[in-house]
């Protein structure tokens, strides 16, 4: 369970929360946990959660727009219909989380494992996401056609009905990805 005690101080509000992050850096060692917490609808805009233990944290609809999870561990996370647009998770571990139908405008997921989670209807319009791995990801009825997929490893991923351009798919070939005809809508 979440420390009540950080549970409490997140919910104060955010710029609480980041003061107490910025005023005591030798607490950080410690990283903030907050696993299994529900969060469920909370505005977290802007929040500084880099590091934290956010395993099976329930953050379904939440508001985390401009947030920093850097190096966070959001393994078997809820982030159901969650804005997480401009927010950073650079090499954030968010395997098995469920993200479908959240939105990722303009966010950094560069180096993150998104291992068997499920972002079915994500939209990733703008997202970074050079060095990902998507292994056995559902990306089904994603559009990926406006993604950066240089260097991204989407072995074993579900993208059926995902939307591609010419060249996304042709590079993903080239690397030894899966992608047929069968699977992918392409984009002229």
């Amino acid at each position: 369970m979440a420390s009540q005690k950080q549970m409490d101080l997140l919910l104060s509000g955010v710029p609480r929360w980041n003061t107490w992050r910025q005023s005591y850096p030798d607490v950080q060692a410690f990283e903030p946990d907050l696993h299994e917490a529900d969060l469920h609808g909370v505005s977290l805009r802007g929040v500084d959660l880099r590091g934290s233990d956010l395993t099976g944290v329930n953050l379904q609809d939440a508001d985390l727009q401009d947030a920093n999870l850097q190096d966070a561990d959001l393994r078997g996370a809820n982030l159901r219909g969650a804005n997480l647009s401009h927010t950073s998770f650079l090499r954030a571990k968010l395997g098995w989380a469920d993200m479908r139908g959240a939105i990722f405008y303009h966010t950094n997921l560069k180096g993150s494992d998104l291992s068997y989670a499920d972002l079915r209807e994500a939209d990733l319009e703008g997202a970074i996401l050079s060095k990902a791995l998507f292994k056995q990801t559902d990306l089904s009825r994603v559009d990926l056609s406006r993604v950066d997929l240089y260097h991204v490893d989407l072995r074993e991923a579900d993208l059926e009905g995902a939307i591609l351009s010419r060249n996304q798919e042709e590079n993903a070939q080239e690397s030894e990805h899966v992608v047929t005809e069968d699977n992918v809508y392409k984009v002229q």
